[in-house]
């Protein structure tokens, strides 16, 4: 049993390992018209990260013009030329999926790898934006997309992305990430574990594709205390995102509201209704659920249900339920290595 202060440090401790300084972070990417960047990519094993660091220890990356840089990609046009590295003529992994179960030599290393992935792109809309999202890399990751950093995300179970829109080009775009997976105390897992600790693009890569403004995240979900009230939020991103009319429609329940946003192009709403289904696990009722701003529309299954406490009960649409679960390492026992699939 976890006391109420070590509960709080544990939770200081997963939200720091698991953090991103990726520019913005969008609700429901699956909806999205996308482009999977799985598949084979081209990787170099930098045990002495000295693709990263000079000679000094400094980050190759807080300067302009570095050859030696693995993320510049750089091609050696004369033999004098220092270029080291050549992602070309390097092997490949196939992602999703950890390094460790794709060649022997790496079951057990830990540390700094680099992948490349190269890829033509076409905007379906000219003033349209896109992004490269991925869903899981364990553990650090640094990522530059035709030579310039994208930003910096570390945990290896939550998904980041960057907008990639200004540095796109139609043809022969390089994306470099720089994936380390070195135990620390602070990490997850910690120095003492009792899994794997696979490494690697462990779960989907793809870029997706919005309008200038678009849908970035929502709620919506039962007020608290309250049973017959809808509550949640809607947020615009883009230039143009004030006084925007914005559409919400669950049709089951015969809502259909035209609401306004304000100048940080956000919504506050709440809608009374009179009778609604609740989710429940042994009738998971879920309501069909349609957010639209202009042409960008996204789309969700949403079920509404109570949770409360009462002493030591757990009560789920005011009724006691009994809690059951197990812990799962995401691992594939078949196939002996991370699972990535839904």
């Amino acid at each position: 049993m976890l006391n109420q202060s070590t509960f709080k440090l544990f939770l200081i401790i997963f939200c720091f390992a698991n953090f991103s300084f990726a520019q913005t972070f969008t609700q429901n990417t699956f909806n999205r018209k996308s482009t999977t960047l799985n598949g084979k990519w081209h990787y170099i094993v930098d045990m002495y990260e000295t693709g990263y660091y000079d000679y000094r220890l400094k980050p190759r990356d807080k300067r302009e013009g570095d050859e030696e840089a693995f993320y510049a990609d750089t091609k050696a046009t004369h033999k004098s030329d220092r270029v080291e590295y050549n992602f070309d003529q390097s092997p490949t992994l196939t992602i999703p999926g950890d390094w460790n179960t794709q060649d022997e030599k790496l079951f057990y290393y830990e540390g700094t790898i680099w992948l490349k992935r190269s890829f033509d792109y076409e905007k379906s809309g000219e003033d349209h934006r896109v992004f490269v999202r991925f869903e899981a890399v364990n553990y650090q990751s640094d990522v530059y997309l035709n030579g310039k950093k994208l930003g910096v995300h570390t945990g290896g179970f939550t998904p980041f992305e960057f907008e990639i829109t200004d540095l796109l080009k139609e043809r022969d775009n390089f994306l470099i990430i720089k994936v380390d997976n070195k135990r620390k105390r602070e990490a997850v897992p910690t120095v003492n574990t009792d899994w794997q600790n696979y490494g690697g693009i462990t779960r989907d890569v793809y870029l997706y594709e919005t309008p200038s403004t678009f849908i970035s995240d929502y709620q919506v979900q039962l007020k608290k205390n309250s049973s017959n009230t809808i509550k949640g939020f809607i947020q615009l991103n883009g230039s143009h995102i004030s006084n925007q009319n914005v559409e919400l429609t669950i049709p089951e329940l015969k809502i259909n509201k035209t609401l306004k946003t304000d100048s940080f192009g956000r919504i506050s709403y709440e809608i009374s209704i009179k009778k609604i289904e609740y989710w429940h696990f042994n009738n998971p009722k879920r309501y069909a659920v349609q957010i639209k701003h202009g042409d960008d529309v996204t789309t969700d299954q949403i079920g509404f249900r109570t949770i409360t406490t009462k002493g030591a009960d757990i009560l789920l649409n005011g009724e006691s339920i009994f809690l059951r679960g197990i812990c799962i390492h995401e691992e594939n026992p078949i196939r002996g290595s991370r699972a990535y699939s839904m």
